[in-house]
């Protein structure tokens, strides 16, 4: 990456340690145990059973570094990957079913720069929001088939964008271009959209993706950001809502109000990357190897996988799945749950990796 503000390369993020990784948020760590040929991660009311690579890619199609994971109301598991920029035809979104099986593949206009996803609800039809970085620097609105709704750029309105951000995009990175990477969705049927690698401003649209305002930007903390990665409103608090966001090479999570107002922010993480809810739990996939889940009062009761203190230190794992150990993470990048509380986990690996953990308890 480069930029006038926070400039940090994907490879510093890897290296760097998490700091303030303090006993206050960390809960023990149990590690993954074998029970009937299951294995099993978690304790108490968090345990669940480990599939690594759940989702199976036909041959004609190969994983190229997994980022981001979604389901829609059927069970159906959405998973996007960067994709190579040279490999223009082919797919950078897959669709599972419920069991793993692959249905479908689409989004090859991404490919080279692939990275959100989620699925939302509007009336009794869901869609799909995708946005990519690298070259391709834009978002859309898509159909679970793939079909597009619309697609955009850069918001030059903004006034915060290069020129030509919008109608020549490239491969270029610094805080004056757009490289969104992550959605959320407000009540009031508006979405935001994160734009993490590059200006580190949080857009707001309304519900046909035109441009509103923007927060946020480049700084040291409540309410600005380096890399704010991921980003999701929490609702788990009925009638007060609140946004949440990964702000990855501070280490921490804050929450704001919906219109951006700092609220608090949580330290204790090592690069944490996305946000989901499910009932009173919050999940925060890190890429310093672990998932943590979070209670109703943003205390973790549990850390899922952790293998941190392997991953940074010993070169060379992202790229080495023999070095891959069951029941550990190596950079979770997204996670999101299932209806029943089970959890989907995309890594960050050369070879890509989805991960299923079936909610036991």
């Amino acid at each position: 990456m480069t930029g006038s503000h926070q400039t940090v390369s994907r490879r510093q993020f890897l290296a760097c340690t998490a700091a303030g990784l303090t006993a206050s948020l960390a809960p023990g760590v149990v590690t993954a145990s074998r029970t009937n040929s299951q294995l099993i991660v978690g304790e108490g009311e968090h345990r669940f059973e480990v599939t690594h690579d759940w989702a199976q890619l036909p041959d004609k199609y190969t994983w190229q570094t997994t980022h981001n994971v979604a389901v829609d109301q059927a069970g159906n598991l959405y998973v996007i990957h960067e994709g190579r920029a040279e490999q223009k035809d082919h797919p950078s979104i897959f669709v599972f079913d419920p069991d793993g099986k692959f249905i479908r593949a689409f989004g090859s206009q991404f490919q080279g720069g692939g990275h959100g996803i989620e699925v939302r609800k509007e009336g009794s039809e869901e869609f799909l929001y995708v946005c990519a970085y690298q070259q391709v620097k834009s978002f859309a609105k898509m159909s679970l088939k793939g079909e597009t709704v619309w697609q955009k750029y850069a918001p030059m309105e903004s006034g915060v964008y290069a020129d030509g951000e919008d109608t020549n995009p490239q491969k270029l990175w610094g805080r004056d271009r757009f490289l969104p990477t992550n959605f959320a969705f407000l009540p009031d049927g508006e979405f935001l959209l994160v734009d993490g690698y590059g200006s580190y401003c949080v857009h707001r649209y309304d519900k046909d993706g035109n441009w509103k305002s923007h927060f946020g930007g480049p700084g040291n903390g409540e309410g600005k950001f380096a890399t704010p990665h991921g980003i999701w409103v929490d609702d788990r608090k009925p009638g007060k809502p609140q946004l949440v966001i990964c702000d990855r090479a501070h280490h921490t999570v804050q929450f704001l109000t919906l219109d951006g107002k700092h609220i608090e922010t949580q330290a204790g993480y090592g690069l944490p990357a996305n946000v989901d809810t499910w009932k009173n739990l919050l999940l925060v996939p890190e890429l310093h190897a672990r998932i943590t889940i979070l209670d109703e009062n943003n205390k973790p009761v549990a850390r899922l996988g952790a293998d941190v203190d392997r991953i940074k230190s010993v070169n060379g794992i992202r790229n080495d799945s023999n070095k891959w150990i069951d029941g550990k993470f190596v950079h979770p990048h997204d996670a999101c749950f299932g209806a029943d509380g089970s959890i989907f986990v995309a890594e960050w690996v050369a070879t890509g990796r989805v991960s299923k953990l079936k909610r036991l308890s």
